[in-house]
């Protein structure tokens, strides 16, 4: 079984100038990091991370990554920027099998449609999931049957679903 979460970036500012090259606000930067405290812990080991190469992505993956000992490997790829459901899947399909946990870090509209085409109408972090936008710093995990190729043949059990709101009730 193969484990998929997908993280979208976390806050950006609007006054950076062209998309591409907005940096992380204030509390863009302050709510990646309390996202990434928990995320060792409740994740285990990375095997990959597939980051957009937008710097508000690029951010948010450096930020929540700093707790892990040792850093997955992360590769930076323009065509995860915007990118919709179905080009995540096609990325997400030519990963090796040996990949078991992967973290995606990209932008909505995209991660959202995705995690609800994939996961299963059941459970407390489906409704939350269903009832959401994907808010910034929000993260889906799904436990993945079968091999990455055949990835949106199935649905998948969605294991978590996180948004900085619910880590500050949790507090």
């Amino acid at each position: 079984m193969h484990r998929l979460h997908l993280l979208r970036h976390a806050k950006s500012s609007r006054d950076d100038g062209e998309d591409r090259e907005r940096r992380l606000s204030r509390r863009g930067r302050d709510d990646a990091r309390a996202v990434g405290r928990s995320l060792p812990a409740v994740l285990g080991a990375l095997d990959l991370v597939l980051c957009s190469s937008a710097l508000r992505t690029r951010e948010t993956a450096e930020l929540v990554l700093a707790g892990f000992a040792p850093l997955p490997k992360i590769l930076f790829e323009e065509t995860l920027y915007l990118a919709g459901p179905a080009a995540l899947l096609r990325r997400l399909a030519q990963l090796d099998e040996s990949a078991g946990a992967v973290l995606v870090t990209g932008h909505n509209p995209g991660l959202h449609e995705l995690a609800l085409a994939l996961a299963l109408s059941e459970g407390p972090a489906y409704r939350a999931l269903a009832q959401g936008k994907f808010p910034t710093t929000a993260r889906g995990s799904l436990a993945v049957e079968g091999p990455w190729s055949a990835l949106g043949k199935a649905r998948h059990r969605l294991t978590d679903y996180v948004t900085v709101k619910s880590l500050d009730d949790k507090e």
